[in-house]
């Protein structure tokens, strides 16, 4: 499934994942940013692979790494202006995706499909996550 959205999403320029960092930052980040460190669990990553995600919208001015105000050793991640417009100029593309899988598996599926990940995932973690 992740190709779909990819194959939506390739006129803007983002990947699933970095849309989705992006939607998690606007989320989460908006007082300041999130730490690496939550930004990693809240997408369900390890550091590295998150880093490696992240490189791309760095470069392209999508968002900012700066160290924590309180914590110089804690670095935190903040959507840009720029990264915000970009969110935006991606939804339809997205919305374009879940439009196709929905219709393909049918909406219910789609729903019961993340209630059943949303569960099971959890069990793979090497350290789960603190409820």
């Amino acid at each position: 499934m992740p190709a779909i959205y990819d194959r939506e999403l390739a006129p803007t320029g983002l990947r699933l994942t970095q849309y989705s960092l992006l939607a998690t930052l606007r989320k989460e980040g908006n007082d300041g940013g999130v730490a690496v460190s939550d930004l990693a669990a809240a997408m369900d990553m390890d550091r590295t692979t998150l880093t490696r995600n992240l490189r791309p919208l760095l470069h392209q001015g999508l968002l900012e790494l700066g160290a924590d105000p309180l914590d110089a050793r804690v670095r935190r991640a903040l959507i840009t202006t720029k990264g915000q417009a970009a969110f935006v100029d991606a939804m339809p593309y997205w919305r374009t995706a879940q439009d196709i899988v929905n219709r393909t598996l049918g909406e219910g599926n789609v729903g019961a499909l993340h209630d059943w990940l949303d569960r099971g995932t959890p069990a793979f973690r090497a350290e789960p996550l603190e409820a």
